[in-house]
Formats: C-alpha cells, sequence, structure tokens
C-alpha cells in the first residue's frame, strides 16, 4: 500500500445519510491494447469473475445498496454490472465521469450529496478508492485492516456509528 499522507485525506465530513457507504474497486482490467484509451479497457476474463463471486457474496450477507454511483470507464461500468444482478429492481444506478479522474474530495461529495439514500455504493478506481476509505476511517485503520492496499473487485462496508465511521467487512473474492 503507498504511504498515504494526512494532507492527501479529504477534508468532506459525512453525516448520515448515508448509514452505509460501499466502496467497491472495479475488477481486474486487460492491459490497454495499442491505441486504447485506459479509460476503454475492459474486465479481463479473471475480472469478470471476481466481480460475480464478489457480487454474489455481497448479496448473500444482505449488502444491497439504494443507489450505485460508478464511473464511467467501462471496466467499473461492466463491475457495477455484476452488482445489478444481485441488487433488488428499485436500486438506482447512476454513472458519473468525475470518478473517473476523481479525488477523494469528488468522491465524499458524492457521497455526501445523497442524503435521500441510506446506503450508497461507489464503483470506482484505486488509488483514489483506498484514499476515499481511509478519508472515513482513518489511515491507521485502512493500515491494519488492508495492509496490502485496496485489491481488485474489493468491496469494503462501511457504517455510521456515534464515533464516526467503521469498516464493518471487507469482501473480495
Amino acid at each position: 500500500m503507498s504511504e498515504i499522507e494526512p494532507r492527501d485525506l479529504a477534508m468532506i465530513s459525512i453525516s448520515p445519510p448515508p448509514s452505509r457507504i460501499y466502496l467497491l474497486r472495479h475488477a481486474e482490467a486487460m492491459q490497454a491494447a495499442p491505441g486504447q484509451k485506459d479509460f476503454d479497457r475492459p474486465l479481463s476474463d479473471n475480472g469478470y469473475a471476481a466481480a460475480e463471486i464478489v457480487a454474489d457474496e455481497a448479496a448473500d450477507k444482505g449488502y444491497k445498496p439504494d443507489l450505485v454511483i460508478s464511473s464511467t470507464a467501462l471496466r467499473c461500468r461492466q463491475t457495477a454490472e455484476a452488482i445489478r444482478r444481485v441488487v433488488t429492481p428499485s436500486t438506482e444506478f447512476r454513472f458519473v465521469d468525475e470518478l473517473y479522474n476523481g479525488s477523494p474530495d469528488v468522491y465524499l461529495s458524492l457521497i455526501a450529496a445523497q442524503t435521500d439514500q441510506e446506503s450508497v455504493m461507489l464503483v470506482a478506481h484505486n488509488p483514489v478508492i483506498e484514499l476515499t476509505l481511509a478519508a472515513l476511517i482513518g489511515r491507521d485503520a485502512l493500515a491494519s485492516a488492508l495492509p496490502r492496499g485496496f485489491p481488485t473487485a474489493g468491496l469494503a462496508v462501511v457504517d455510521s456509528t456515534p464515533s464516526g465511521w467503521v469498516l464493518l467487512d471487507f469482501v473480495t473474492e
């Protein structure tokens, strides 16, 4: 895991709602083909499988967000489709360009703006998804929970408590 400096952490404060935040890093993507833009890289075969496994495990644990906000990058949209298969038909999906090259402030601002949702999932990119998790739960808690960093197709489940945000669970293949 890269060293996260306090100055790298966002200063956005989030208070419920939402009371649960899901942070899903897109699954493994293929290497860019010659001339292909990074934005257009699809999931690899392993990535498709990992996205399905994590979606199924999340559903088995009852992790079903009210709203899914995904980067518009192809690999994130494909990862979000695995989630779409296991959530309720009423779950709303939004695709937001700003998540592609966004900062932790952008990620946290999107979450904080969802005051009409009890739970929100971001499907996005590293290192920003990891920095966003650190901003929520603290650098020490992140280092303890994920000593090797935030893996592809990893799903952090973060809950609001009276003392702040805590990592409830981390789902991976």
